[in-house]
């Protein structure tokens, strides 16, 4: 299982949020690029980026210091970005630019042809991010709740030939409170893609229990705010996983 840095992005700043909320907001690094560096030199094998700006407005906010991270790994470790990614040509432009995966959220929610028509065009680089809170659905940077059960969505999606799910339980997200590990067994034990687990990562703990059940189709884990404020070490949290996995050492997860 991986253990995936996340690098949230707004206002070309490193912050983390809580539960989505862009009023409360910590920030971390004034150097987004240099923090990429750093995961990498700790050993991660896989960043996500998310431009939260670009996800409010609908259309990338970040995109130089984006470039800028992408630089600044040149290459080494494969990176996954969302956020107000809305169209073809955008898709296509990050993807030139050095991003491996393109995460897709409210778009795929709205527009369910769009993420169609993208990964027919750019089959194996697309994710579908999935935020939900007691089973339904979230969109615009989770200020809006929808009618759409999330496990039906992901079927649906899968069907599309998304590469992975990224599922937020978003009543967790930056809180510090553990891993929805029920929820997220129930959707990955419905879908034959990966599942990559977000929100509430907290501890050793919490990697241990995702490991437990890695096998039900639970292949990485977004964190942000434990290892940035140091509830949790990553590497050593890499090392659990790769202990208690299956002992692979992947560049991806999907």
């Amino acid at each position: 299982m991986l253990i995936i840095p996340a690098i949230d992005i707004k206002e070309g700043r490193a912050v983390r949020l809580e539960q989505g909320d862009m009023d409360k907001e910590t920030v971390f690094s004034d150097d987004p690029a240099a923090v990429a560096g750093y995961w990498l030199a700790q050993g991660a094998r896989r960043l996500h980026l998310v431009d939260l700006d670009g996800a409010v407005a609908g259309k990338p906010r970040n995109e130089s210091i984006i470039k800028d991270i992408v630089g600044a790994i040149d290459g080494s470790i494969p990176i996954q970005l969302g956020g107000g990614i809305r169209d073809l040509d955008t898709v296509e432009r990050y993807l030139d630019a050095g991003i491996s995966y393109i995460i897709i959220g409210t778009a795929a929610v709205k527009n369910p042809g769009f993420l169609q028509d993208a990964c027919a065009a750019f089959p194996g680089h697309v994710i579908v991010g999935l935020d939900a809170k007691d089973g339904k659905v979230a969109v615009e940077g989770w200020s809006k709740m929808t009618g759409h059960d999330v496990i039906d969505l992901a079927r649906k999606f899968q069907d599309y030939g998304v590469e992975a799910v990224i599922y937020t339980d978003i009543g967790r997200d930056g809180m510090l409170n553990g891993v929805n590990i029920e929820a997220t067994i129930k959707l990955a034990r419905e879908l034959v893609v990966p599942v990559i687990a977000s929100g509430g990562l907290t501890n050793l703990s919490d990697v241990k229990a995702l490991c437990k059940v890695e096998a039900e189709g639970i292949t990485g884990v977004i964190t942000g705010r434990a290892i940035y404020q140091g509830t949790m070490d990553f590497r050593k949290a890499q090392a659990m996983a790769d202990k208690l996995g299956h002992g692979k050492k992947e560049e991806g997860v999907a």
